[in-house]
């Protein structure tokens, strides 16, 4: 044993001094210390400046290192909105390619909430959009005031100061794949996508432009449904939405509602639903009263995925789920539809003039 340690040193420092202390072996020249060890092992332990074994264990705090929460450069580096946990399954998403889903998680599905502006980028060409009555402006015709809360006038200038809007809805025209469209589109984010003179007013406005310019329509609603801050002036929007879209119909101009999550009240209850296809996009909640009302009042537990899109697509109640990466596609399918019905239209009329001439 004690030619393989000779054969086999540390390093060279310690072939040089067995080399210098000839044939007497370590184990016979070392003395004991009041340890009870040898101190010529000690001595050799202290003296070795070779590198450390790999399997050695540092005792240095963690994080301390380069790579540290000390480190104030890397802090800097990484930013607060990096990650993102999906609401439905918890997973955490990184955000670019959150953003380059269209906001769906891509482990579960979920859809998460778009604003106005964000619908019209993922729907219609590039720069095609045009805005009209952007400047309508609610008024306060009840000076309705609320013990919890702003008066109704402050409370619309802080929920426009917060989301750049000036009202719950967004109304224009524009092309997909070239098809021109007239488009309405609801942010939930401006009060709860509520409806109240104005946003009732866009949209007859919006209807009227649509039959001047014999153009097809797409509604997209979010909202909670009538502005209760308006009172009896927000209910009557949902007759007046509803007799406008019924023009567009006598006209033979069609219809297509988007329903997203949530659509409920007094939206869903006219205009969202009055519709010559009513699409919906997975798991949106979508009914007149909310789940926890109706429990209440019935007294009874509601069945599993109640007023979610796909009950409604099992009852009847709409035409079809899209996912929204789907949707874009079917649009554009549909819309091709009514400018093929149209062209033949205007083909028969053209011959029926022809042999009414002969």
């Amino acid at each position: 044993m004690e030619k393989i340690f000779k054969r086999l040193p540390r390093n060279g420092a310690e072939r040089d001094k067995e080399i210098l202390a000839g044939q007497n072996s370590p184990l016979e020249t070392s003395q004991k210390g009041e340890t009870g060890q040898p101190e010529q092992a000690k001595s050799k332990s202290a003296e070795s400046d070779g590198p450390a074994p790999k399997f050695a264990w540092s005792l240095k705090s963690q994080g301390q290192g380069k790579s540290g929460k000390n480190n104030p450069l890397i802090e800097k580096e990484i930013p607060d909105d990096l990650w993102i946990k999906c609401t439905q399954c918890k997973e955490l998403l990184y955000s670019k390619e959150f953003e380059h889903n269209k906001k769906v998680c891509p482990k579960c599905g979920y859809h998460f909430r778009l604003g106005a502006w964000e619908r019209v980028a993922l729907l219609l060409d590039e720069n095609s959009f045009v805005e009209i009555n952007r400047d309508l402006v609610t008024t306060d015709p009840l000076n309705f005031t609320s013990p919890t809360e702003l008066p109704y006038h402050l409370k619309a200038a802080e929920s426009r100061s917060k989301t750049g809007l000036n009202e719950a809805i967004i109304t224009g025209y524009g092309s997909l794949e070239q098809l021109p469209v007239a488009l309405a589109v609801c942010d939930f984010a401006y009060q709860g996508g509520s409806m109240g003179s104005v946003f009732g007013e866009k949209l007859v406005r919006l209807v009227e432009l649509a039959l001047e310019r014999r153009l097809p329509m797409l509604t997209i609603s979010a909202s909670g449904g009538a502005r209760m801050h308006e009172g009896m002036f927000s209910l009557m929007q949902m007759t007046k939405t509803t007799a406008a879209l019924a023009r567009l119909g006598e006209a033979g101009l069609p219809h297509i509602s988007l329903l997203t999550d949530p659509c409920t009240g007094g939206v869903i209850a006219s205009y969202a639903s009055v519709a010559d296809v009513v699409l919906a996009e997975p798991g949106a909640l979508l009914g007149f009263a909310g789940p926890r009302v109706i429990e209440q009042i019935t007294k009874q537990k509601l069945p599993p995925g109640f007023q979610t899109a796909e009950f409604l697509l099992e009852h009847g109640m709409i035409d079809r789920v899209v996912p929204r990466k789907e949707l874009r596609p079917l649009l554009l399918n549909l819309l091709g539809f009514y400018q093929m019905s149209g062209s033949s239209q205007a083909v028969e009329e053209r011959a029926l003039e022809v042999s009414y001439a002969g």
